[in-house]
């Protein structure tokens, strides 16, 4: 598999995120790949092994967590539909009384971790001894640069909250609910490990770096859903045609894609397209799909 291919096609584009100060000092022209299959096998260019900000893939591993110890009762209180607005909107939480569309928009993620809060004792610790045992890495960690900049000009986020608990859709402090998400956000990973922590999303929900299923079949089958259908903001539509795959992205230019039963793929090019999504790692992804025919239509 040529992944140095790609590499040497992409030509670097976008702005990195400035409106987070800690991500706005990223080199543009940074750029990774990383391929990790089912079987085991493993194939890597660039800057793969650099870590960097995972931001909203990190939506994903709360979500898994989540529905396995909060279980039906989650859908309760976050919806699973596409939302065409902003990933931070106010207007659509408004009209819709509290209830986010779906678990990757950010009032939905502030939902999930919210209920992850109700029922683990030291849930950001949690979370972090999770991302570790799925990649495989116990040295992963926040940033917390990262995490101290968003909380500094998570505005709009502080707003999200604010409104969520005025609807009843916030059971803890929203202190503790907010700094638990911005830690999130911040997690440091690079492609290497995102791709071996995407695996169960590739294998039915099987880990192999655990020897251990951490989804069921259907669970898993149901976070790839909700990726196809809003795990790139409101370019799903786009990278869905352009690609053809379930995927996350993060404002810190990563992108997860799975090819269901065969692999995963990471990217990570920092600047990034006007919807928020890293224009190198889509650009590189669309050339991957086209060189492997690789999609599931």
């Amino acid at each position: 598999m040529d992944v140095d291919q790609v590499l040497l096609e992409v030509v670097g584009e976008g702005e990195v995120a400035s409106y987070i100060p800690a991500l706005a000092r990223v080199p543009a022209d940074k750029f990774g790949i990383a391929v990790q299959t089912v079987e085991g096998d493993s194939f890597r260019a660039g800057d793969a092994e650099e870590r960097f900000s995972i931001q909203s893939i990190s939506k994903v591993f709360s979500l898994m967590l989540a529905m396995r110890i909060v279980t039906d009762s989650l859908w309760d209180r976050v919806g699973r539909e596409p939302s065409g607005n902003a990933f931070n909107s106010l207007v659509q939480l408004e009209f819709e009384r509290g209830i986010p569309r779906n678990p990757f928009i950010n009032a939905g993620a502030i939902v999930v971790i919210d209920a992850l809060i109700s029922v683990l004792n030291e849930a950001k610790i949690c979370f972090l001894e999770y991302a570790r045992g799925l990649s495989g890495n116990e040295s992963i960690n926040f940033n917390d640069e990262v995490a101290r900049s968003e909380s500094e000009t998570g505005y709009i986020n502080f707003a999200l909250a604010n409104f969520l608990k005025a609807h009843d859709n916030i059971d803890n402090d929203l202190d503790v609910v907010l700094d638990t998400y911005f830690h999130h956000c911040s997690l440091d990973m690079s492609c290497v490990d995102l791709a071996r922590a995407f695996l169960p999303l590739a294998n039915n929900g099987f880990s192999t770096i655990l020897g251990d299923a951490v989804l069921t079949r259907q669970q898993s089958r149901q976070v790839n859903s909700l990726m196809l259908t809003w795990g790139l903001y409101d370019a799903v539509g786009r990278f869905a045609y352009r690609v053809g795959l379930p995927a996350k992205s993060g404002v810190g230019g990563g992108i997860i894609a799975i090819v269901p039963n065969e692999m995963t793929i990471a990217v990570w090019g920092p600047g990034l397209d006007k919807t928020g999504n890293s224009a190198m790692g889509t650009r590189a992804l669309e050339m991957f799909a086209q060189m492997t025919q690789r999609s599931i239509f």
